[in-house]
């Protein structure tokens, strides 16, 4: 293996919205935060956010869940919480993020003093309609001035009703094969979380929700020659014009990267099992074209019940995505009110896998990479999510979970996009 990972899903602990969430969410964001190292002042900011946040889903959501998990990006680790809710939407939020306000009547500390205890904060509401608040707590100071990996990705699964295990993963490696993993060849800073010739088409669709085909010729997909009108939503922002309270500062450049989502076949143990097979076969792969990882993949789920996955070698200063899919696994560039189709061919990988390519779509400024399994509906449209993909990575994952998952299967979305300035 050549190039290290940079950050890849974590098992999340999804709390729904009951008369025991905030005493369940206290416990378990301080079990994390005593996991990844957090000194004991840090701990205590973890513990009352959390609560925090829980006790307004309680107020306030018509339906909603809280994830909390370790989070990593390269050497780094930290705590993560997600609060996403159904519910009637912040109709003043700057109001809502002056430190001291609560409108529940219970801390007093509200959302405002949620964004001044975490080092990254960030918030998307849509009014009558629902809420994403994130926030993550970094363990060490360089983790907490900079992106460690130059670019911004995250990802959300949750498994299928009843079931603890999910098939369904993602990963995000580097795509330069220069970097060493060290001597030993061993897994990079990041632990796995458990033991026909088809040509693609990019379909774009525009703000009227129809698509069609692309030109192989034109500027939406070439076959791979190198390695709305709504209301505005209002958003989260502090002095500088970021998120309240979010590191915005760029770490060193990622380079191009190489993102993978995976859906393990079923639900269950054996599905599970089947995704951590792929995560460790992508973290192993010595390639840096896509269809030559999947290639990696096919020959590591024999054995297993196979997958449906997709890889996409994202490079946004070179402002082209080059992809690879085999199964039912959806995957988008969006930009603006657009978005653009990544299509994949049919076949099980581990089993029944057609003759792969890759092709190359363009990735102008801005443009933002969607990869989901079918636990989602994909007729979700950027239109309908107004000010979203300006927000971060796992705010627009968890708005696109809220609206379009359901609770019949297994769910993966992962988003990968370049970070702000």
């Amino acid at each position: 293996m050549n190039s290290p990972i940079l950050t890849e899903a974590e098992h999340i602990t999804w709390l729904r919205v009951d008369v025991g969430l905030a005493m369940s969410a206290r416990r378990e964001a301080s079990r994390l935060a005593k996991r990844v190292g957090l000194p004991p002042d840090r701990v205590s900011a973890v513990e009352l956010a959390a609560t925090e946040a829980a006790t307004n889903l309680q107020k306030h959501a018509v339906d909603g869940a809280l994830a909390l998990r370790v989070t990593r990006s390269g050497p780094h680790a930290g705590v993560e919480f997600v609060a996403t809710d159904t519910g009637p939407g912040i109709a003043h939020l700057a109001s809502a993020l002056s430190d001291g306000t609560s409108s529940t009547g219970t801390l007093g500390v509200g959302l405002g003093a949620i964004a001044r205890l975490a080092d990254v904060f960030d918030i998307h509401t849509l009014p009558g309609r629902g809420t994403t608040v994130l926030a993550q707590f970094w363990a060490g100071e360089e983790a907490r001035r900079a992106e460690p990996t130059g670019i911004d990705a995250g990802g959300l699964t949750r498994p299928i009703g009843g079931e603890e295990l999910c098939g369904d993963t993602w990963a995000l490696r580097s795509a330069n094969a220069s970097l060493g993993r060290g001597s030993g060849g061993g897994p990079g800073p990041v632990a796995a979380q458990g033991a026909g010739d088809g040509r693609g088409l990019v379909r774009s669709q525009g703000p009227g929700g129809g698509s069609g085909p692309v030109s192989a010729n034109g500027p939406g997909l070439l076959p791979a020659q190198g390695p709305g009108d709504g209301p505005e939503p209002v958003s989260a922002t502090g002095p500088g014009g970021g998120s309240a309270q979010e590191v915005t500062a760029p770490g060193p450049a990622a380079g191009p990267v190489l993102a993978m989502m995976c859906d393990g076949l079923g639900h269950g143990p054996q599905a599970a099992r089947a995704g951590d097979v792929a995560r460790e076969a992508f973290r192993d792969s010595a390639h840096t074209r896509p269809h030559r990882v999947l290639e990696d993949l096919h020959r590591a789920l024999r054995g297993t019940r196979g997958a449906a996955v997709a890889v996409a070698r994202v490079d946004f200063a070179a402002g082209t995505v080059e992809f690879s899919g085999v199964g039912n696994v959806s995957a988008f560039l969006v930009r603006g009110e657009r978005r653009s189709s990544l299509l994949s061919v049919p076949g099980i990988v581990g089993h029944h896998m057609p003759h792969t390519r890759s092709f190359t779509a363009e990735a102008g400024p801005g443009s933002v990479l969607v990869m989901h399994t079918d636990g989602l509906s994909d007729r979700w449209s950027p239109q309908t999510f107004p000010g979203l993909f300006a927000r971060r990575s796992t705010v627009i994952s968890a708005q696109i979970l809220r609206e379009a998952g359901g609770r019949r299967d297994d769910i993966g979305i992962l988003v990968v996009k370049a970070p702000r300035p």
